[in-house]
């Protein structure tokens, strides 16, 4: 470790002289020192940076950040008093099981296809594991955040870990990516209904945040029995070709890398790429394989032969580096990438503190039910920076909390529940949205809606619903209408339509996620009544029918059930929620590229 005195402004010429590669951590300090030679007498009254060797080279930090403005906000009181601990003890037992839940299907979705596959996969057809795959071709400097690991279990058609694909975005390279995988040992890789609809979440996440992204194909195409579930309509199947197209256009840039087979559909994929790489006697392209050909034609040849490396890199074109193994090919795509002219992001500034409480402490402020919820402050004051809060309009419309913080260094506006979305918490809410959106500070959304419908028993109450019917929708309107970029977060319930205005799923948020204790539902199973459940005839519903509907109601309003579905980008426990918006935010940051059509896309032949 050595120290190095010199301006900011002789740092960024530095870079922009040939440099770069400092902000990308892949510099020499040879290198380093030669050119700290030239700025030695501009080192007086300069910023003190320690520069320290990581395995790839090297990367630099001041030692003294400046803090950030949240300095002077004011520090919420997180302490919570004795006479809610009966509820905090209830709710933490509930997070608790509701982890331990999460945790086993994760164990399951992390084994992929099972012992059997993963033997096959590795030993017989010699190809690496989709994880060790992603490993190979990202940084190491940030963790990859990985999308819906939960999408395929306990469908009517079976378990599909992961959905048979990873997602998620990672860096290569210094820059965010966004990276699709297909996991060959799930069904031999062939793409189900759920398959297909992560894929299309994928690259709506990589249009809304400009992120280039990288397929990793190795897929058997579509299960033909399930067909007509993924083939015919707007957002099946063909989707993923169109969108490659579009990104095109909008100059986000795609690389694909064929690790292993590319059958039917799944061709077009590499092949609609703007740049290709396949890997020698591993990658196959075709739109019918060897078996089809000779129920066709009678004729036997070798997938080599029909859509291998060789022919489609010297032949065909579809591709534009034949590399001889996995490896090499991966590091093929990282040097795709570092061609893209795209600038990692410079490094942060400034400097944050930790809050004041700890993090483990939100398992027993998650509510595991509406009436067990505390005061959402209590859960803010273990996520911002420094516990500090500046709240906008403290007063008025108690049940929804507004106002600014920061976490890591990262200014943003926070709109969370605090109760029932009342008429004047959503006027408050449509006017922290537009304002947010008027100074360009991205906004979270801490969502936990009421579950109880609202009854009306006299004209006095019908008129206080029309109104808060009507400033709901103002409020729905003002965030369906923001640019500015929206992360949600559903720490409890997520029920009927004031989960809309609190930017749920339909309102295209970047990114969305869940905490295991949270329930999403038109209605929660435990408010239904069995007065309000008559027949035609005005006779009660009998109690199994009762029973019958809250239990399904129970069961499918559920994280896992959610997150098995796609509803979200994925179950996030508590106690990692900070880390991981942070990360969405520093993604989102990177946002810097058009995003209107540009021309046409790039033609590859």
């Amino acid at each position: 470790m050595f120290l190095l005195r010199y301006r900011v402004g002789i740092a960024s010429q530095l870079c922009n002289s040939g440099s770069k590669c400092l902000a990308r951590g892949r510099v020499s300090v040879g290198a380093l020192q030669d050119q700290a030679l030239h700025v030695k007498q501009a080192a007086q009254g300069s910023r003190c940076y320690r520069i320290s060797r990581s395995f790839l080279g090297i990367t630099s930090r001041p030692l003294n950040k400046p803090k950030h403005h949240s300095s002077s906000f004011p520090v919420l009181d997180g302490k919570l008093l004795p006479i809610y601990r009966h509820v905090y003890e209830a709710n933490f037992k509930n997070s608790e099981l509701s982890q331990q839940r999460y945790s086993e299907l994760y164990e399951t979705v992390l084994q992929g296809g099972g012992e059997h596959a993963i033997a096959r996969h590795t030993q017989r057809n010699k190809k690496l594991l989709v994880r060790e795959r992603l490993r190979m071709v990202l940084d190491n400097s940030e963790p990859f955040l990985e999308l819906s690991p939960l999408a395929g279990l306990r469908l009517p058609y079976g378990d599909i870990p992961s959905a048979g694909c990873i997602t998620g975005v990672g860096k290569i390279c210094g820059v965010w990516c966004l990276l699709i995988a297909n996991d060959a040992t799930v069904k031999g890789g062939t793409a189900y209904p759920i398959s297909v609809k992560k894929f299309l979440r994928a690259q709506d996440i990589a249009m809304q945040n400009c992120l280039p992204t990288v397929y990793m194909v190795d897929s058997a195409g579509a299960f033909l029995p399930l067909q007509a579930e993924m083939f015919a309509d707007q957002f099946h199947g063909g989707r993923t070709f169109y969108n490659e197209a579009i990104m095109s256009a909008k100059k986000i840039p795609q690389v694909a890398v064929v690790c292993g087979s590319c059958t039917a559909g799944g061709a077009y994929t590499p092949t609609m790429a703007e740049e290709t790489v396949i890997v020698d006697k591993i990658g196959t392209i075709f739109l019918a394989g060897p078996p089809l050909v000779k129920a066709a034609t009678g004729e036997e040849v070798s997938p080599e032969n029909l859509g291998g490396a060789k022919l489609h890199a010297r032949v065909s074109g579809c591709v534009d580096h034949c590399m001889p193994s996995e490896k090499e090919a991966y590091n093929c795509v990282r040097n795709i990438i570092s061609t893209l002219n795209i600038d990692p992001l410079p490094e942060e500034t400034w400097d944050y503190d930790d809050p004041l409480y700890d993090a483990q402490e939100l398992l027993g402020l998650a509510p595991r039910h509406f009436n067990c919820s505390l005061n959402i402050k209590l859960i803010l004051s273990r996520l911002v920076d420094g516990s500090k809060f500046q709240e906008f309009k403290a007063e008025y419309g108690t049940s929804l909390v507004t106002g600014f913080s920061h976490l890591e260094g990262h200014l943003v506006g926070i709109v969370a529940n605090n109760g029932e979305l009342t008429h004047d918490a959503s006027l408050k809410g449509s006017h922290f949205v537009q304002l947010c959106n008027q100074r360009n500070i991205p906004i979270l959304f801490l969502q936990n809606t009421s579950s109880y419908p609202s009854i009306v028993s006299h004209l006095s109450q019908a008129e206080e619903q029309t109104n808060r019917l009507k400033a709901q929708a103002s409020m729905m309107a003002a965030v369906a209408c923001a640019s500015v970029p929206k992360i949600t977060l559903v720490v409890g319930g997520c029920f009927g339509g004031e989960s809309y205005a609190m930017c749920g799923r339909s309102f295209e948020p970047n990114f969305l996620f869940l905490w295991p204790n949270a329930r999403t539902a038109i209605m929660d199973s435990r408010v239904v009544d069995v007065k309000t459940q008559k027949r035609e005839d005005d006779s009660f519903t009998d109690n199994t029918q009762l029973k019958r509907l809250k239990k399904m109601l129970e069961e499918e309003s559920t994280a896992i059930y959610s997150s098995a579905r796609l509803w979200d980008d994925g179950v996030i426990l508590p106690q990692d929620t900070r880390r991981i918006i942070s990360q969405c935010l520093r993604i989102i940051k990177q946002k810097n590229r058009p995003s209107a059509l540009q021309g046409i896309s790039v033609i590859r032949m």
